[in-house]
């Protein structure tokens, strides 16, 4: 039963009643006894209270009040003070002279009366003051809720954008390796037709994940380097330095494969001679740091400028903001190497 009242009733409750014993507690403090008129006096303020505040916000919550200016909204507050005020104070000198002797009756021109006003204006502004804060503070709530569902999904479909990207990109460079070995050994093409199933069948369930672990990742690559051993052969070395307990944590889908498919294109492959690939995860000072060197060197037109690394710092910025970072640069005269630091999650 209690659960199907709403807020604003548990407030119009509880403020009505702490009016209603505060002022108890005070006349019996001052007075030693309370009066069957002051008891009534203070019982109509409350329930008229009540009506001129609960008819005044219905009629406030028709006319939208949200959409006016700052001094609309403080004349509607001091319209809707007075109007209480003068609601209340004609209920209780109408209906309560029903409860007072002769002698005790009241008129609307008695000074003495219309003295009653100002404490009676006070609650209404302190009433109307409390219910414009609390929508205040709510609507301000809701907005920033609102804003940051936005940007979620705002990047949620920026991430699929660039995943989208990535894939026919990564599928493309697969078949041409594949497409080297179809006359030279058949066998070896069908065992990696087989691999690159492996590969589409794990990219497809990371589709929709903004994070997969290291270990998911590493087996992609590890399909697709094992592909690239096929065209390049001895010219290929690969090299892993990875701590096990990198293994669970988290990093973006196809960061790793994008970053080792650079290093490849871009460096393995204008060497005549071939290279190595070494791929590194390690934990420093509290942050998760992938690290991926290759033989070759960076050029303005390489690796830095081509959509795998751009996608790659549009993602880590997306997910972790300035928390994460990442740089490519030349090692030294034959090694260039890519440090990605993301923090831990």
């Amino acid at each position: 039963m209690f659960k199907r009242i709403s807020k604003y009733w548990w407030c119009q409750i509880a403020g009505w009643a702490a009016y209603f014993v505060v002022n108890i507690f005070f006349a019996y403090s001052y007075l030693g006894s309370v009066d069957r008129s002051y008891t009534v006096n203070l019982l109509l303020i409350i329930f008229f209270g009540l009506v001129a505040t609960h008819a005044l916000r219905s009629m406030l919550q028709r006319i939208n009040w949200f959409q006016y200016s700052f001094e609309s909204q403080m004349l509607l507050f001091f319209g809707l003070t007075v109007g209480a005020g003068i609601i209340i104070y004609a209920g209780n000198i109408s209906i309560g002279n029903l409860f007072r002797d002769q002698s005790q009756q009241r008129t609307f021109a008695d000074l003495k009366t219309f003295n009653f006003l100002i404490p009676i204006f006070l609650i209404t502004a302190i009433w109307w003051l409390i219910y414009f804060v609390w929508h205040y503070i709510d609507r301000s709530r809701n907005t920033q809720v609102d804003k940051l569902k936005l940007e979620s999904t705002v990047k949620e479909l920026e991430l699929k954008t660039i995943k989208s990207q990535l894939n026919p990109h990564f599928i493309f460079n697969a078949l041409n390796s594949i497409r080297a070995l179809v006359d030279e050994n058949p066998q070896r093409a069908r065992t990696a037709i087989t691999e690159l199933s492996n590969i589409l069948r794990s990219s497809m369930q990371v589709e929709k994940a903004e994070t997969v672990s290291l270990e998911n990742e590493l087996s992609i690559v590890k399909d697709y380097l094992a592909l690239e051993t096929i065209r390049f052969e001895e010219r290929l070395k690969v090299e892993y330095d990875i701590d096990p307990e990198t293994l669970e944590l988290p990093i973006p889908p196809m960061m790793l494969q994008t970053l080792v498919e650079n290093a490849i294109k871009h460096g393995i492959s204008r060497i005549i001679t071939g290279g190595t690939v070494f791929i590194g995860s390690h934990v420093k000072d509290m942050q998760h740091e992938i690290t991926i060197e290759n033989t070759g060197q960076l050029s303005a037109a390489g690796p830095g400028f081509g959509f795998g690394i751009q996608s790659t710092r549009q993602r880590l910025s997306m997910l972790f903001g300035s928390r994460a970072s990442f740089n490519i640069y030349n090692k030294d005269g034959e090694m260039v190497e890519v440090r990605v630091v993301m923090p831990l999650v």
